[in-house]
């Protein structure tokens, strides 16, 4: 049985989850001054992680992004998760709209002193998300048919891209959690590849901009996953090593981001 201080811990762990900013200790440099434009919950996230030589990740890099690496090796990420309560500031969430499943491929970059992400594609099933996000984010938001579905502990993921102008890509596949939460410990690997507090995109001209966001620390977990199918990456011109990912799971993780800015 809990004790009291057990189930006040719990209690202070949950708020801080659903209210990111009341947990910011950990992040690597302050919060923006300006307020946060955008709200969304991501829910059941796989991280499956591989090693690119950096000299084949660079060359696909846009001018103007450094690439971050881990021990002289670069990083990509497909990543597909569902997102819940995707709303702007001041709105409530939309029924119908403010959930769908996404699946992101991304490596590391940085610009000055502030390592972050860089998106080679978003898919989407929202439509309205995704034109949004193109116009005001000029994030690769692509439209897609995707399901995500429990299975016990686990999920059942898929998803075609359906984007005119855009390169096939398809995964389906499951993948599920297989050990206890816990939180990447700051030098680790895992810590480096998760805990990423902005992100970067190139608009058509070639200007940069930093989009800057919030979150506590990842409930992370260890995870397996079986893939019938894994396009996404080389949809990218990313060529993945024969050798196994590196999974991690996340079942929850409220996020806040804020208005891109111009580098």
């Amino acid at each position: 049985m809990q004790t009291k201080l057990q189930m006040d811990k719990s209690v202070n762990s949950a708020i801080r989850v659903l209210n990111p900013l009341l947990h910011t200790d950990h992040r690597p440099w302050p919060l923006p001054r300006q307020p946060w434009v955008m709200a969304q919950v991501w829910h059941d996230l796989l991280f499956a992680h591989w090693p690119i030589p950096a000299a084949e990740m660079a060359a696909l890099l846009p001018p103007g992004l450094a690439l971050d690496v881990w021990e002289g090796e670069a990083w990509v990420a497909v990543a597909p998760f569902r997102m819940s309560g995707v709303r702007p500031r001041f709105f409530p969430s939309v029924p119908g709209l403010s959930a769908f499943p996404e699946l992101n491929v991304r490596t590391y970059v940085r610009v000055g002193d502030k390592p972050g992400v860089y998106f080679f594609s978003l898919d989407a099933a929202n439509p309205l998300a995704v034109a949004i996000a193109r116009a005001f984010f000029h994030l690769p938001y692509l439209r897609a048919q995707m399901t995500c579905q429990s299975e016990g502990d686990g999920i059942r993921y898929a998803s075609r891209r359906t984007h005119s102008d855009a390169p096939a890509a398809e995964l389906r596949g499951s993948y599920a959690p297989i050990g206890p939460v816990y939180t990447a410990l700051p030098g680790r690997l895992e810590a480096w590849l998760t805990e990423r507090y902005c992100l970067y995109s190139v608009d058509k001209r070639g200007r940069i901009y930093r989009g800057e966001i919030h979150h506590a620390p990842w409930p992370l977990q260890k995870a397996e996953a079986e893939f019938e199918r894994n396009g996404l990456a080389q949809a990218a011109g990313i060529s993945l090593p024969d050798s196994p990912p590196l999974l991690h799971f996340a079942r929850r993780l409220d996020v806040l981001a804020w208005a891109i800015q111009t580098i």
